[in-house]
């Protein structure tokens, strides 16, 4: 059997390219797709290379993008039009395989072992795309080739824009074990921390480590991240129209205001875990896995979740886990921008369970009914038009209906 061809497509700066395209009167001048300062998603979402070079990056709030380029250019995100553009691209990868598997609008996984008969090895299939990718779309894509979608996805980053990069058995120890560990897909602030302390700084410093050591400070995602570092990973690129099962439900947002105070958190984490359960109930569903998602007015993330005793989609429930998780983790050293819940592991709500001794099932029947009741209430008459009595602490934060903010989350592993 011979070994996979994996490449992974991702164009540059998308957004901003695709302006680039409508606002010819640009060239040449520094721009960035940013969100809606009003509704304080003022952040930068992507800018054009001549942006970058001045210091601006992805995140960034507007007002420190016009410190660092005083001349940069904001323009406001038009989804249908990058969904047009992404969608054209995946026209383009179609002739190459059907194995495609998207990574967000503007990147996508394509396995091409199968049609190096008739298209050519790796590196040519890449050629041929970059090349239409330009011609065709009129922006340009940078392409990682590797036996695996982590080594094809680090090639992608590796050397940007338009570009393409081939990481194969003889050269990834060269290459790829020099680069730090921020660069591995999943490897973010917090695992970076604990990984610094075991004195690993470098890919190829977590791929030499001995893997119990990483299980015992990392659980399971040690294991996963030092299969990635090894080129150990075999997860296969889903075919073209795969539809993955829902694996998890859940919904987040920037808020109104920054939060300063349990209460506040109480609020919105409320209106999250009701938008969460409400999908949970009509999807025919309930979680085993209460996650939330924390970031501070510094951008700095954390996320965190815990297994429940037993399977639920009752808005009390997932709330009041979710909070217990942000008391325990959470110690206010700064004000938070955004917040996110997620239901987890899901089972279908007829699941036959066993009952815990302990629990109010009596209660937890009238909890679920109590729900439902809102749930047509909220239907017929709209979001409004019931609401929990700590909705009325504050005008600003209760305003904000979580209904309209969904999300669904799908991992990248499986199973």
């Amino acid at each position: 059997m011979s070994e996979r061809t994996i490449l992974h497509c991702e164009m540059d700066c998308f957004y901003a390219s695709v302006e680039m395209l409508h606002h010819p009167e640009l060239e040449g001048k520094p721009l960035a797709v940013v969100g809606d300062p009003d509704a304080r998603h003022g952040i930068v979402l992507t800018a054009n290379y001549k942006a970058k070079k001045t210091g601006v990056k992805t995140g960034m709030a507007l007002w420190q993008a016009k410190q660092l380029c005083p001349e940069i250019a904001f323009l406001p995100p038009r989804m249908d039009l990058y969904l047009r553009f992404s969608g054209m691209a995946r026209e383009i990868y179609s002739e190459y395989t059907n194995q495609i598997e998207p990574y967000g609008i503007d990147e996508a996984w394509l396995d091409v072992t199968d049609s190096s008969i008739i298209k050519g090895d790796g590196i040519g299939i890449a050629g041929d795309i970059s090349k239409r990718i330009r011609y065709e779309l009129g922006i340009t894509v940078s392409i990682g080739v590797s036996w695996n979608k982590i080594y094809a996805k680090l090639g992608s980053d590796y050397n940007k824009p338009d570009a393409i990069t081939w990481f194969h058995r003889g050269n990834y120890k060269d290459i790829i074990w020099r680069l730090p560990l921020s660069d591995l897909l999943y490897v973010g602030r917090q695992t970076s921390r604990k990984l610094y302390k075991l004195g690993i700084y470098t890919i190829g410093q977590l791929a030499q480590m001995d893997e119990k050591i990483l299980e015992s400070h990392l659980g399971k995602m040690g294991l996963v991240l030092w299969t990635f570092a090894n080129g150990y990973d075999e997860d296969p690129v889903c075919a073209e129209g795969y539809e993955a099962p829902i694996k998890s439900i859940g919904n987040s947002t920037t808020t109104p205001r920054d939060l300063e105070t349990d209460t506040d958190v109480w609020i919105i984490l409320t209106a999250l875990s009701e938008s969460v359960s409400a999908r949970l109930r009509k999807h025919g569903f309930k979680c085993n896995v209460v996650e939330i998602w924390i970031r501070d007015i510094h951008l700095n993330s954390i996320t965190r979740q815990i297994h429940i005793s037993q399977p639920t989609n009752i808005t009390d429930e997932i709330v009041n886990t979710a909070f217990q998780l942000f008391r325990k983790h959470y110690q206010w050293e700064q004000p938070i921008r955004s917040l996110g819940v997620r239901a987890s592991s899901l089972v279908m709500e007829d699941v036959p369970v066993q009952l815990d001794l302990f629990e109010n099932q009596a209660k937890r029947e009238k909890m679920e009914k109590l729900d439902c009741a809102v749930d047509e209430i909220r239907r017929r008459f709209g979001y409004f038009s019931i609401q929990r009595a700590v909705m009325y602490q504050d005008k600003i934060l209760s305003h904000l209906d979580a209904g309209k903010h969904k999300v669904h989350p799908h991992s990248y592993f499986h199973g």
